[in-house]
């Protein structure tokens, strides 16, 4: 292998998961969304429903409509694969740089039992999201003694994040 390739590790990641979703998780899916649209316009009122004509919560019916639509259009069309590029000098996901300066510290959990192999990135900044990149087919270990030696580990956490165990638990 030459030295340039040792400085760089490349793989791809889908752009996102998909989960597997069976007829119940739809149908108890219309059914929040119809309770939720419902009650946008109506009320219970001592146990009497009250139609809230004015009153009635229109935004929130049709951010709840926009987001149905962006979840079909997105379930209807494959997910693309983002190229993934750890390098001396940050972090390449897709079309951005993360330099390591920007870094606070990185992740590598890898969970068999758990079907969990996968490498966090914290920011220094409060404004920048933690990002998650699934490592695939690749050897955890390897990517954390690269990474080792650009970044601070974060030992303390063993877990995955709560977010992530709520997408993943509620298949979204």
């Amino acid at each position: 292998m030459s030295d340039n390739k040792a400085q760089f590790i490349r793989w791809q990641v889908p752009e996102y998961r998909v989960p597997h979703r069976g007829r119940q998780w739809y149908m108890g899916a219309g059914l929040i969304v119809f309770l939720m649209i419902f009650f946008c316009f109506f009320a219970l009122k001592q146990w009497h429903l009250v139609f809230l004509g004015t009153s009635s919560n229109f935004l929130f019916a049709l951010f709840i409509i926009i987001t149905i639509i962006i979840m079909i259009i997105n379930e209807s069309r494959p997910a693309l694969m983002i190229p993934i590029e750890l390098g001396p000098e940050g972090v390449k996901i897709g079309s951005r740089f993360y330099d390591y300066d920007a870094i606070k510290n990185f992740v590598v959990l890898y969970k068999p039992k758990q079907s969990l192999k996968s490498l966090y990135f914290e920011f220094k900044g409060s404004m920048q999201p933690r990002i998650t990149v699934p490592l695939r087919h690749l050897d955890a270990l390897t990517i954390r003694n690269f990474l080792a030696r650009y970044l601070d580990e974060n030992l303390e956490r063993t877990e995955m994040p709560l977010s992530e165990r709520l997408t993943k638990l509620l298949k979204l």
